[in-house]
């Protein structure tokens, strides 16, 4: 709905009003009209998106309008373009958002490649928070795509979520799909009722997306899009492997069986009931805004292969910052997913051990080691070895991993995962019985590692010490 205008698009437009707002140049234009950037009487920037006049002359395009508007109106403006105003102006209707300043994410892949450590973290975060906000006032977006998630310079913004039923106006009319095949949920390509759900799967075609610099289902004509889309599994590959367990759960072909949008937003913290206020606040604090100049100019892309950006420093400072349990914990759960088997770096894992516990085979991998600053996050896997045997993870790590602890080469320093109020910045684990073949996945952190040291040992309990783990730069 804005964003950085293309050359085309700065052109003057005619100063006819648009209700009491001025346009000051178009935008860019959708399936459901053109956006203007425009002033309102006080001066202040807004984008409206003025609806085709051919809906607008209908009265049961403008009784939906009218509902979908108000609807709009309750989403809170976290990680979103919020909804300032609409009306109807003789043969006009028109949405009034805030305007956002930054390209759109289709922009910035398709110029700088795919996104990578913090930067894909805080996004993931903030669609998720977004949509958390928008499904809460009893919306559905049914659009989510690149195109319509503005990169501002405080982090991501989900536009264009106040015209979800105005485009079955459309459809009914023209008998066109409206939305983006490769974006579309299964049940939407089936013509079955569209829920929260649908946003979710289109929350996993994004991060895919926005990680690999392709979507999961692929290019090409809608009916093969849509095809690949009801019945292939979503190509994944190159996903950032903490990201990966969660978006498989958001593309099931089973809109039952997906996460709803505030179920990926506490998967992400690692916290449950996680405010979208301080999601929204820990993506801001995280962010780090894309080079405007080199989207605009439309820069040749480096190899997206070789592309996976490091995680920023910026957000460890900026997490830290917040002063609640919640951000201490986000500085580690934010990258940290546990899932169905263990994660581990391009290079594979970096230490392994294996023992019985209570006469059960188990192998223990130390997945990475990674410095930011002081800071040392580590994440680990435990696999059930044996054959025909079950496993209860807690009788061994209890709720959560607090007692790995990271020991200095020589042994004389020990370091507890880092906690803040009792709370421990760590993973929890399961609840749940593992078999032979299943992995249950851990993380933590520690603070006030010295910069020097290069390797640790990890004391992990019952299994004792694993030696030489390598700690590499984040």
């Amino acid at each position: 709905m804005n964003g950085q205008p293309s050359s085309e698009e700065t052109t003057s437009v005619h100063r006819r009003m648009i209700g009491p707002y001025v346009p000051v140049r178009r935008l860019g234009e959708g399936g459901m009209g053109i956006v203007y950037l425009a002033h309102d009487r006080a001066g202040r920037q807004v984008a409206v998106k003025v609806m085709r006049p051919e809906l607008a002359a209908q009265e049961e395009f403008r009784g939906r309008f009218r509902k979908e508007a108000e609807a709009a109106k309750r989403v809170a403006r976290f990680c979103t373009a919020p909804l300032l105003d609409a009306g109807l102006d003789g043969e006009q209707a028109y949405l009034v958002t805030e305007y956002v300043e930054g390209p759109d994410l289709s922009s910035v892949v398709e110029a700088q490649g795919p996104m990578g450590g913090s930067n894909l973290d805080a996004l993931a975060v903030g669609v998720a928070t977004a949509l958390s906000a928008i499904h809460r006032a009893g919306v559905v977006h049914r659009d989510l795509k690149p195109s319509n998630i503005l990169l501002a310079p405080v982090g991501p913004r989900v536009i264009d979520f106040g015209i979800a039923q105005l485009a079955d106006t459309l459809a009914e009319r023209t008998g066109a799909v409206i939305g983006t095949p490769s974006y579309m949920a299964p049940e939407r390509a089936r013509g079955e009722t569209v829920t929260a759900a649908a946003d979710v799967f289109a929350w996993g075609c994004v991060v895919a997306y926005a990680g690999t610099g392709r979507p999961p289902f692929g290019r090409g004509a809608a009916a093969e899009v849509l095809y690949r889309v009801t019945n292939h599994v979503p190509d994944l590959k190159g996903l950032d492997e903490r990201l990966r367990p969660l978006v498989e759960r958001a593309l099931d072909k089973d809109p039952g069986r997906r996460p709803s949008s505030q179920e990926l937003l506490d998967r992400l913290l690692g916290r449950e009931e996680v405010a979208v206020e301080a999601a929204t606040r820990i993506v801001s604090e995280a962010w780090t805004s894309p080079n405007p100049s080199s989207v605009a100019t439309r820069a040749e892309p480096v190899s997206r292969a070789l592309r996976a950006a490091k995680p920023s420093r910026r957000l460890w400072s900026g997490v830290i910052a917040v002063s609640v349990v919640l951000a201490a914990a986000a500085v580690v759960a934010a990258l940290q997913f546990g899932g169905d088997g263990g994660a581990t770096t391009p290079e594979g894992p970096v230490a392994t051990a294996a023992k019985q516990f209570k006469g059960t085979p188990l192998q223990v991998t130390v997945d990475s080691a990674t410095r930011h600053g002081t800071s040392v996050n580590l994440r680990l896997s435990v696999k059930v070895t044996g054959t025909e045997q079950r496993w209860w993870p807690r009788d061994l790590f209890g709720e959560d991993a607090s007692e790995i602890n990271l020991v200095a080469p020589d042994g004389t320093a020990k370091y507890p995962p880092a906690g803040k109020d009792d709370v421990c910045v760590c993973g929890p684990v399961p609840a749940q019985w593992f078999e032979s073949g299943d992995t249950v996945s851990l993380w933590a952190s520690y603070t006030g590692v010295p910069d020097g040291m290069d390797t640790a040992g990890v004391d992990v309990p019952g299994f004792g010490l694993i030696t030489d783990v390598p700690i590499s730069e984040g």
